[in-house]
């Protein structure tokens, strides 16, 4: 399955704030739409996004929530493509320790995965590769009984 897969599943809705954002306005948020990530946009550009991980690290450090979005976002956003494979996926969220992928199509934001979305994709696969198996090995059973 590819990206395009997920989005097609899960819809392309992305929650967003604008760089001028609190955080405190990103805390409620996440809060309000029981999500892990938020993506920062400026001018529908891709300008980082900010995760319930990065609010616990900067306020554990006395930081604010009066202070700018842009204090704990991250800037260096990995993106993927929508016809990257979901394989691919989960090796570049894990070796990259995060959980959320902007889903960028010609320059533009078109979704987003988590790394939920990607593990029920691979079982996906999974199941649909070894209910295959299992009507192949039936079938061939059914066809040995049929030559005796």
């Amino acid at each position: 399955m590819d990206v395009t897969g997920i989005i097609r599943k899960k819809g392309s809705d992305v929650v967003s704030l604008p760089s001028t954002a609190t955080i405190a306005e990103l805390v409620s948020l996440l809060w309000e739409k029981r999500i892990g990530a938020i993506v920062i946009l400026d001018e529908d550009s891709l300008a980082g996004i900010a995760s319930e991980r990065d609010v616990v690290r900067y306020l554990a450090g006395a930081g604010s929530v009066d202070d700018p979005v842009t204090a704990i976002m991250t800037t260096a956003v990995t993106t993927c493509s929508p016809d990257d494979e979901v394989k691919e996926l989960a090796t570049v969220m894990t070796n990259g320790r995060f959980r959320h992928l902007p889903v960028v199509d010609g320059g533009h934001l078109v979704g987003i995965v988590s790394i939920g979305d990607v593990v029920k994709a691979r079982l996906d696969d999974l199941e649909a590769e070894r209910d295959h198996l299992e009507r192949y090995v039936h079938s061939e059973s059914a066809f040995a009984q049929r030559m005796n």
